[in-house]
């Protein structure tokens, strides 16, 4: 029995642990020993939970709820959840409302400024007095552009300047704005595209485990026939040791059918969750049918991201090319300005002078020469233009080619679905009625793992041709704007 601690002891012992409980170093720690211990939840620290939006919340509630509980989660829940914590899409949307912003910028220079304009200006006097009408006389400032040597202005000045590079400006920002929402939505597709994948790989990784359960536990049903009948002398030892030998594949079979789901849940819980070793199930999407080929192709052509992207940045660089000809183009400039601009910081002066009072101004300027800078800029706009209509037209023919690409694989596989099930029905017939023969000696053992075979194999076919046309069908539905 060991000796209890002396007081001392435990009392250093408790005050360090305080220290160390409210350290960084130590929550760091506590934080990481959570993450390092499998759990049904997902604790996640303070400051990341304060710094999501809150137009994230009832995403993430569903994840940590998802989490807690292992439910499984549908298709439109894990497009959610991604959403929330894919970095990638975090940043198009960011850019997305910075370029509204910008576009409201833009909108705003159209618009008269207003400030109000205080200054105190102090000049040094020349010594000599002069006559300044009814005011008396006074020192003059050393300075001939000053008016006095103290000078005080207060006023309200409102500018507006009207010309062709503001308004070519706002269209420019209008543009830029199409462009960064038209990105927007290729990178939502592209995390689309990627949660779709792995969601419906994951959901392979499911049933292929089902099926090498059953292919592994029809084995073992036949080694247990194979050895009865070697006790009953019905058949040789051989019988048994290819049966044995064909259930050792299976249980690797399933060994690696195990690991493999393992790995889909992880790559998909990467997009989801905070902690991708979270537990949780997907539940599968209700098979969709295949649209036809006229309602793909005008889908395509109104939806499509990649080419709503190509036309913003074509209208984009025809705004740039706009912008760099209105250097050509003078700008005019209005300023009033009301308030008091006297040696007196008051309303009136001596004798009676009123110093509230208003002036207006107009500036024209008329560009005359700025040794071809304006040239050169419009000859670099309408090469970036040119580059533009080129991205647009292989934009337009990639877009053709995967429509074409995605139908046809889509059409082949869903036609491929119903044979692949009736391969299903066939093996799964042959397979009992290959066991019936062998029961009554009239085939051999090779037969039966040949029919065990053959029925593994045409259900994984099987199951592979419905994750195919679920795959094609989601690419053609994000090229169409469907998803």
């Amino acid at each position: 029995m060991k000796p209890p601690l002396p007081i001392s002891a435990i009392v250093v012992t408790l005050c360090a642990s305080v220290l160390l409980g409210f350290s960084p170093q130590a929550r760091a720690w506590q934080n990481m020993s959570t993450l390092e211990q499998p759990t049904s939840s997902i604790h996640t620290p303070q400051a990341n939970s304060e710094a999501q939006p809150a137009v994230n919340t009832a995403s993430q509630a569903v994840g940590q709820d998802t989490a807690q509980s292992g439910s499984a989660i549908t298709l439109e829940q894990a497009l959610a959840l991604a959403r929330t914590n894919e970095p990638t899409f975090a940043a198009a949307v960011a850019t997305s409302k910075t370029a509204q912003l910008d576009h409201s910028i833009a909108r705003s220079a159209l618009l008269p400024s207003v400030v109000y304009h205080n200054q105190y200006l102090y000049t040094q006097p020349n010594g000599a007095e002069n006559q300044a009408g009814s005011i008396g006389m006074q020192s003059a400032p050393k300075f001939i552009a000053n008016n006095a040597v103290r000078e005080y202005t207060s006023q309200a000045v409102v500018t507006e300047t009207i010309g062709a590079a503001q308004y070519s400006a706002l269209a420019r920002a209008s543009a830029a704005e199409s462009v960064a929402n038209a990105e927007l939505e290729i990178s939502r597709r592209g995390l689309t595209s990627a949660v779709v994948g792995l969601f419906y790989n994951f959901i392979a990784a499911q049933s292929r485990i089902a099926i090498q359960q059953r292919a592994a536990s029809e084995s073992d049903n036949f080694v247990t026939q194979a050895q009865q009948r070697e006790v009953e002398r019905e058949v040789a030892h051989a019988d048994v040791i290819k049966a044995q030998l064909t259930l050792q594949q299976r249980q690797r079979d399933l060994a690696d059918a195990q690991l493999q789901l393992q790995k889909a849940q992880l790559d998909l819980g990467v997009l989801l969750f905070p902690d991708p070793r979270s537990p949780y199930a997907v539940a599968p999407s209700a098979s969709t049918e295949l649209p036809d080929r006229a309602t793909v192709e005008a889908d395509a052509a109104n939806n499509n991201p990649e080419l709503k992207s190509a036309l913003a940045t074509l209208r984009l660089k025809d705004a740039d090319v706009t912008t760099a000809r209105a250097a050509y183009l003078p700008d005019l400039v209005l300023n009033y300005a009301y308030g008091i601009d006297a040696p007196e910081f008051a309303v009136n002066g001596p004798a009676g002078v009123r110093n509230l009072g208003y002036s207006a101004s107009a500036t024209l300027d008329i560009p005359v020469w700025d040794w071809l800078a304006t040239q050169h800029r419009i000859k670099q706009a309408h090469i970036l233009r040119d580059a533009a209509k080129v991205a647009l037209t292989s934009t337009q023919r990639t877009l053709i080619a995967q429509l074409e690409e995605f139908y046809a694989e889509a059409a082949l596989a869903h036609d491929q679905m119903k044979s692949l099930d009736l391969s299903v029905q066939t093996a799964r017939e042959s397979l009992r009625l290959t066991r019936l023969r062998y029961s009554a000696g009239e085939s051999t053992v090779l037969e039966v793992v040949d029919a065990q075979n053959s029925l593994t194999t045409a259900e994984l076919a099987s199951q592979d041709g419905t994750i195919r046309y679920q795959l094609a069908l989601a690419n053609l539905q994000l090229l169409t704007g469907k998803i």
